[in-house]
């Protein structure tokens, strides 16, 4: 199975080192070379610089072999595009996306893109995290 990965911050390098670990044909693709720094010596993938909003550079990365694709830059609009073109114009099997803003999930819903929402998963842990180690309502002084 090959996956494009767009954006190689945090998410995108640390799913594209996991990846490759475990024998994907991975493709990240990043504006800036220096993002591929946070890539392992041992990443086994292709690097693709480019601006990932403009079709020759996903062309270049491979997108219309691709099986899947993972937009995972911090730029919602970007990933929404991203996510589209793949999805509308390559017919790329499966297509997940970083959403950062909750209140665009939506619009990833209506075009039937999978999504992840650091914001709401962060928010929804660190709740239950509280749960765990403290009762609401009661005080420093046991009240």
């Amino acid at each position: 199975m090959s996956v494009l990965i767009v954006g190689c911050g945090n998410l995108g390098a640390y799913l594209a080192n996991l990846l490759s670990t475990e024998g994907w044909e991975v493709v990240v693709v990043d504006w800036q070379e220096e993002a591929f720094s946070q890539l392992s010596s041992s990443f086994s993938g292709i690097k693709v610089i480019g601006d990932v909003t403009e079709v020759d550079v996903l062309e270049r990365a491979g997108i219309d072999a691709a099986t899947a694709l993972v937009a995972t830059t911090k730029r919602d609009n970007v990933n929404l595009m991203v996510a589209q073109i793949a999805r509308e114009i390559y017919g790329v099997p499966v297509v997940l996306a970083r959403v950062e803003d909750p209140n665009r999930e939506e619009s990833y819903r209506e075009l039937e893109i999978k999504t992840i929402c650091p914001t709401i998963m962060g928010a929804l842990r660190l709740r239950e995290m509280l749960t765990e180690s403290a009762q609401p309502g009661k005080g420093r002084g046991g009240s």
